[in-house]
């Protein structure tokens, strides 16, 4: 496994299998973050999301959908993209750190969240879901 720094990101691929990009820590940002880069984009979410929400899918009873949507999206309720911008999570909303590029939550953390053995994933073409180990 990569050791999840930016001279070494974590190489990952969506749910779907559709589009791959690289992850890492940058835990001397403030806040400290993950440093999400997909093609010549770069989307940046809070550092914490990795423990947080593998401790939400923990209380989840099962699956949950993944319900992945760009901010400027509503997001599916009861979905791993709505928790990651609810104001009822740790950080009382989103995630995303960037403006106009905090949503796709659902498509980019749950696969991290698999690589590091947290979690299970299904791997369909459409309406994947994730369930705590």
């Amino acid at each position: 496994m990569a050791a999840g720094t930016k001279d070494d990101p974590c190489v990952l691929t969506t749910a779907p299998g559709s589009s791959q990009y690289t992850m890492y820590r940058e835990e001397d940002a403030d806040p400290p973050a993950l440093v999400c880069q997909v093609g010549s984009t770069t989307l940046r979410y809070q550092l914490r999301a990795i423990e947080d929400l593998g401790a939400w899918l923990s209380s989840q009873d099962g699956w949950v959908p993944l319900g992945a949507a760009d901010e400027s999206k509503p997001a599916p309720d009861g979905s791993v993209e709505a928790w990651g911008r609810s104001e009822a999570n740790p950080v009382g909303g989103w995630y995303g750190l960037r403006k106009g590029y905090r949503g796709r939550f659902g498509m980019y953390l749950p696969p991290l969240l698999e690589e590091l053995g947290l979690v299970e994933l299904t791997h369909n073409k459409r309406n994947n879901q994730v369930r705590a180990l």
